[in-house]
């Protein structure tokens, strides 16, 4: 077997893209999009006419609702290739916006289910603040499911646990990139890599915590700047990846091993990562605070989709 496919006898694999002309050949179960995947792909060639038939079909009605439009269009493309979900994200803006978020997940379901897909097979993705936490606290129970991203802090993973999240994207190639500037000329690659890589260790814990105390949040990591982080969390319930990292999986035959696994963690010993009866806003506040890399990665992170829903609205208003 090709590392690809002997991952996928561990892991769901995902595939995270909006260029759903790539999906068939690596055949993910589920795939994953963000503002800044939808927009590299409506510059391409073979993506535009998408984009310029949905704005004219739906000319006139206010610029927010044609961009849900537009990003469920290419939800429902994505759907014919892969056989399970699909995630699509709510606009960055919004992520302090309790109702206003609130308001776009249950539109962007709707359209989904005006197209005829039931809403299991779609995941609301949202950045995991508090506001984005309390959003999918209602969601969930509203049985429109979440994939809360932008997840760099172990509070963050806690909060949507205790939320009933259906699955959590905690982003280890930004946390990796964060402790290697912070290190500088120091940085030891090969000593840092592997099990030893900070993005890694950050969602092993994770994990743990979850299978250890039976919180059934699905756990997808995401983010990946090389092979070796992706074999270094074979196991974990489902892993989101790049069409190139996906192409060098497929093209190598390297053996590894699994690496999480959920009956080990259910049983390993400890009680440091034992959930506290309840994490308020008081506290989960304070503990991101104190956590410099996820306060920036996670502000950092809001920016940079924000610019990107900035540039997908220009474009839709150009045309």
């Amino acid at each position: 077997m090709n590392q690809l496919e002997r991952l996928k006898a561990f892991t769901t694999v995902v595939a995270d893209t909006g260029n759903f002309h790539q999906l068939a050949q690596f055949t993910p179960r589920d795939a994953t999009t963000n503002p800044s995947l939808i927009l590299k792909a409506v510059q391409q060639p073979d993506y535009a006419p998408l984009l310029a038939d949905t704005v004219v079909l739906h000319r006139g009605r206010p610029l927010d609702e044609i961009v849900d439009e537009v990003l469920v269009r290419f939800g429902l493309e994505i759907l014919k290739v892969v056989p399970g979900r699909v995630s699509t994200e709510v606009d960055a803006r919004l992520s302090f916006d309790t109702p206003a978020t609130l308001a776009r997940a249950r539109r962007l379901i709707g359209l989904y289910q005006k197209a005829g897909i039931h809403r299991e097979r779609v995941l609301i993705k949202i950045a995991a603040t508090w506001e984005g936490i309390q959003a999918a606290r209602v969601l969930e129970r509203e049985g429109i499911h979440c994939n809360l991203t932008l997840l760099f802090a172990f509070c963050q993973a806690v909060a949507c646990g205790e939320a009933g999240v259906r699955l959590i994207s905690p982003f280890v190639g930004r946390i990796y990139d964060w402790h290697k500037k912070q290190a500088g000329a120091s940085w030891d690659e090969a000593a840092m890599a592997g099990a030893n890589d900070p993005g890694v260790r950050s969602v092993e814990r994770i994990y743990t915590h979850y299978k250890r105390f039976g919180i059934g949040t699905e756990v997808m990591g995401a983010s990946f700047r090389n092979v070796g982080q992706i074999v270094a969390l074979a196991g974990c319930d489902l892993l989101t990846i790049s069409p190139e990292l996906l192409a060098q999986l497929q093209a190598s035959d390297a053996p590894f091993e699994r690496r999480l696994d959920p009956q080990a963690a259910h049983t390993s010993a400890g009680t440091a990562d034992r959930p506290p009866a309840s994490l308020d806003e008081a506290a989960f506040r304070y503990a991101l605070n104190d956590d410099a890399m996820a306060t920036e990665k996670l502000a950092e992170g809001i920016r940079a989709f924000a610019a990107d829903a900035a540039r997908l609205d220009q474009m839709i208003g150009a045309l």
